[in-house]
């Protein structure tokens, strides 16, 4: 049985009375959990005087499209979140690879009726904080899903949502795979979680947050299960960048086309390298 908790201050105080002896109870309690959005720390604050987060939502309405691509921001890392979790650098990296079919859904609903398009291509993408809106310094590296939505295919309230530029934030549905915990305490029992604290809370963009709940969860790995749309995130600084029309067949096949980044085209250089290399061998044979 998993045990519930309406905010992050009950489960705090939960841990230090029930978990605090107990670190491997505490780990397999958080992994058992399935993260999505929840709304009870959405923070308004950090949006700035100009609501810049949503600054790349189409501004015009696209009347009379039946069919758009819309490149949303699904989740970003060095953000502390409202489930006490900070995303690190590549947390993605494996789940992207290995899963090849995605769902974009309404509100995390694991429903036929809340499907908002299965043509997804998700990848992960370093952005400016800034570049997104928000105030803090450096870099993010946002999880991006690039779809191609169709008004009749399957749910034309979000489409018409999309469409209009209302649709501001949106959550990932996911499982944990590598996570640490981070404690700011002297306290010789945390003395490994001390260690982590060290290592991780200088990543963290709302650093003050963190030093001030004296605790949270450094995710190194974690399974994406699906993306939505959602009206409050328990991470805000996921805007929809784009929503443009799609006119034709040809528009879709170039608007899917991702430049990958430079890691990953080191890897296919030197794919390709060996497989030259395995060209030549077999013509010599």
């Amino acid at each position: 049985m998993i045990t519930k908790f309406e905010n992050i201050e009950l489960l705090d105080a939960f841990i230090s009375k029930e978990l605090k002896h107990d670190k491997a109870k505490l780990y397999a309690m958080k992994k058992s959990s399935f993260k999505e959005a929840d709304s009870f720390s959405f923070d308004l604050s950090k949006l700035d005087s100009k609501d810049e987060s949503i600054k790349a939502i189409v501004t015009t309405p696209i009347i009379d499209a039946t069919k758009i691509r819309v490149k949303s921001i699904i989740n970003t890392t060095n953000l502390l979140d409202s489930h006490g979790d900070v995303h690190i650098k590549n947390i993605w990296k494996k789940s992207i690879q290995e899963n090849k079919s995605m769902y974009l859904l309404n509100s995390h609903q694991q429903k036929f009726e809340y499907v908002i398009t299965d043509n997804v291509t998700p990848f992960a993408q370093t952005m400016s904080w800034k570049s997104l809106g928000f105030d803090f310094e450096g870099n993010t590296q946002a999880l991006v899903f690039d779809s191609i939505i169709e008004k009749t295919k399957y749910n034309e309230l979000m489409f018409d949502m999309y469409a209009s530029g209302k649709v501001k934030n949106h959550s990932v549905g996911m499982q944990y795979v590598k996570i640490l915990y981070c404690v700011n305490s002297d306290d010789s029992y945390w003395q490994e979680e001390k260690a982590n604290w060290g290592k991780y809370i200088n990543e963290v963009a709302n650093k003050d947050e963190a030093e001030s709940a004296g605790n949270f969860w450094a995710v190194l790995e974690a399974k994406i299960i699906e993306g939505s749309a959602v009206l409050r995130g328990s991470n805000y600084a996921t805007p929809t960048q784009s929503v443009t029309e799609v006119k034709n067949e040809a528009e879709i096949i170039t608007s899917t086309i991702i430049e990958p980044s430079q890691d990953t085209q080191i890897t296919n250089n030197a794919q390709s390298k060996v497989q030259k290399l395995l060209s030549i061998n077999n013509q010599k044979k």
